[in-house]
């Protein structure tokens, strides 16, 4: 039924040779690492935005200053300590730590654009609790009785503001690689990683507005949006810097892939049943957009298998025109169709895919458990564990 179990070996294909040790998630990646990103980072924003100031005081308060405020707000910093840690489970040395840092901080602003970008597009208001950039410029716009619609200047100011976001990450990025005996390589990881997300965006925006609900092209998506720009490339990234090994090299990125499939599998049910309080925006944002998401067409397959036409109604009726009561069956339908015990299920197999690629990797135990339980967090499977430091 669904051709949905088959396909997790071939989307995460990786070299199986060598014997795998007993994988045993002992450490937790946490606050240290983040806590090590967040004042690079820190410093970073600090220096551009003094930048800006010499270049312009509006400029600065109201674009740079927001960028730095966005930046600064929170967040998982997953994919900064996907970064970290694949560094070190390559063996990263000991006087790369700065450089290590300073590319994870680079992540965390293109990853500030697209945060800044993706509410435009989608139309959300609320980003990490508090207003979304394009709210907050038509809020500026409406208050200080400018000219012309707020809206039209929060769009505009967003889209700006996710540009100098996205600037000050190529360039950090482009600082270390070239103080980097790596350069090269990272360069071209980065390159690769800007396109797979501009692309996967795109395709998203492009199945809502078309109405697509096929089950490959929501698992493209998810591949193209999350599960490498999240996951996969921080790790190669990582690996890219250590110097490590081609093989290891494509482990770790056969590893990252599952679990970035699984992590979006997981974005996918918070969409919908996630509590707005923990997840920093409103539940219903998926369902009003009419997003093609992974959990979305496995439970419209079930319903036209099995007959359910209200079901099938309530999935396929256009997001926009959504009323509370529509969202309300659709969320059912996602529920009682069993789409959603489909995907925790497959989320599960992929998490237990990437800890059996990561359990035949040759660096230090350690790191290699530290890894894994970041998987564990970022798929939300992960028990407690002790943290680890840079």
């Amino acid at each position: 039924m669904l051709g949905i179990q088959a396909t997790d070996d071939d989307i995460c294909t990786t070299i199986t040779e060598g014997r795998p040790r007993r994988f045993t998630p002992s450490a937790r990646p946490g606050l240290p690492v983040a806590d090590a990103v967040e004042a690079v980072l820190r410093r970073h924003l600090d220096k551009r935005l003094t930048e800006a100031r010499q270049t312009d005081a509006v400029f600065a308060e109201e674009v740079a200053g927001r960028v730095r405020d966005i930046a600064l707000r929170g967040g998982k910093r997953l994919r900064a300590q996907f970064l970290w840690w694949g560094w070190r489970v390559c063996g990263g040395p000991a006087d790369g730590a700065e450089k290590a840092l300073r590319l994870a901080a680079a992540l965390e602003l293109i990853q500030t654009c697209a945060v800044v970008h993706d509410d435009v597009m989608d139309g959300s208001p609320v980003r990490r609790g508090a207003r979304a950039a394009h709210e907050d410029f038509a809020q500026q716009h409406a208050a200080a009785g400018m000219r012309g619609s707020p809206a039209s200047f929060g769009t505009a100011g967003a889209v700006l503001a996710g540009d100098l976001a996205l600037a000050w990450a190529d360039d950090l990025l482009t600082a270390t690689a070239l103080a980097s005996g790596q350069g090269a390589r990272l360069h071209q990881e980065w390159c690769a990683m800007r396109s797979e997300m501009v692309a996967g965006q795109y395709l998203d925006m492009r199945a809502a507005a078309t109405g697509s609900t096929a089950l490959d092209q929501a698992m493209r998506i998810a591949c193209l949006k999350s599960a490498l720009y999240t996951i996969e490339r921080p790790l190669s990234l990582g690996a890219a810097l250590a110097g490590a090994s081609d093989r290891t090299t494509g482990v770790l990125r056969s590893a990252g892939r599952c679990a970035g499939i699984a992590f979006q599998l997981r974005d996918d049910i918070l969409g919908v049943f996630g509590d707005p309080l923990r997840t920093g925006k409103p539940a219903d944002d998926d369902l009003q957009a009419g997003k093609l998401t992974y959990l979305r067409a496995v439970a419209l397959r079930l319903a036209d298998e099995s007959g359910d036409a209200a079901a099938a109604t309530a999935l396929r009726t256009p997001g926009p025109t959504l009323t509370g009561t529509q969202v309300q069956d659709a969320r059912a339908a996602l529920e009682n169709s069993g789409a959603r015990r489909i995907v925790e299920a497959r989320i599960s197999r992929l998490v237990h895919l990437s800890e059996r690629r990561l359990a035949v990797l040759p660096g230090e135990p350690t790191a290699v458990a530290a890894l894994g339980s970041l998987v564990r967090t970022a798929a939300g499977v992960a028990a407690p564990h002790e943290e680890d430091t840079p």
